[in-house]
C-alpha cells in the first residue's frame, strides 16, 4: 500500500510541475471546466441527439449512461472519502472534499465508450478529448492517478455494461423496435 501511495505522489507531483507553463495551466483549467459535472459529455451527446436524427435514441441514452456513471462516481467518492492530494498547490477550485475515483474521469471514459460506441464519425473525437479531460485533473492537481484510473475504470464498465440496451436506440436494432409501432420510439 505505501508503494502504491509513494507512486501516486510521485506521479502527481510531476504531472502537476508540467502546469507551471502557463499554457499548459490554461488548457488543463479549461479541460477540467468543461468536464465539471460531466457538462462537456452531457452537451455533446445532447449535440448528437440533436444532428444526427437517425440516431437520436441511441444518443440519448449514451448520454444517460454517461450521467448515470458520473453520478456512480459521486456516490462511490461518498463512501470512499478519498482526501484530495494535499502535498502540491492546486490549480482549480474543486465542488467537493473527496478524490477517489475521478467524475471527471468517469463520465469522461462512459462518454469515450458510449458515443464511439454509436458508430458516428463525429463520435471518434471523444476518446482523445476524453483522455485530455482525464489528464487535466492530474495537472491541475486535484487528483491522484489511481483516482483517475478508476474513474475510468468505472466510466468504462458503466457505459460497457449498458451497451446493449443504449444500442436498442439504435435504427434497425430489433431491441429497439420491440411493441413500437414503426420502429422509432426513441
Amino acid at each position: 500500500m505505501e508503494k502504491r501511495h509513494g507512486i501516486d505522489h510521485r506521479l502527481l507531483s510531476a504531472l502537476r510541475a508540467r502546469g507551471a507553463d502557463p499554457r499548459v495551466a490554461g488548457t488543463a483549467r479549461a479541460l477540467s471546466w468543461a468536464g465539471e459535472h460531466g457538462a462537456l459529455w452531457l452537451a455533446a451527446g445532447l449535440t448528437g441527439a440533436a444532428v444526427d436524427r437517425g440516431r437520436r435514441g441511441a444518443w440519448l441514452r449514451a448520454t444517460a449512461l454517461t450521467a448515470g456513471a458520473h453520478a456512480a462516481s459521486m456516490g462511490v467518492k461518498r463512501l470512499v472519502r478519498r482526501p484530495r492530494p494535499a502535498h502540491v498547490d492546486p490549480l482549480v477550485r474543486t465542488a467537493g472534499r473527496h478524490s477517489f475515483p475521478s467524475s471527471h474521469a468517469t463520465s469522461s471514459a462512459a462518454a469515450a465508450v458510449a458515443f464511439t460506441a454509436l458508430g458516428a464519425r463525429a463520435a471518434r473525437a471523444v476518446p482523445p478529448l476524453a483522455a485530455a479531460v482525464c489528464l487535466s485533473r492530474l495537472v491541475v492537481g486535484v487528483h491522484y492517478p489511481s483516482d483517475v484510473a478508476a474513474g475510468a475504470a468505472l466510466g468504462a464498465l458503466t457505459a460497457r455494461l449498458g451497451a446493449r440496451w443504449m444500442r436498442a436506440g439504435l435504427p434497425g436494432s430489433p431491441a429497439g423496435t420491440h411493441g413500437v409501432r414503426g420502429g422509432t420510439h426513441d
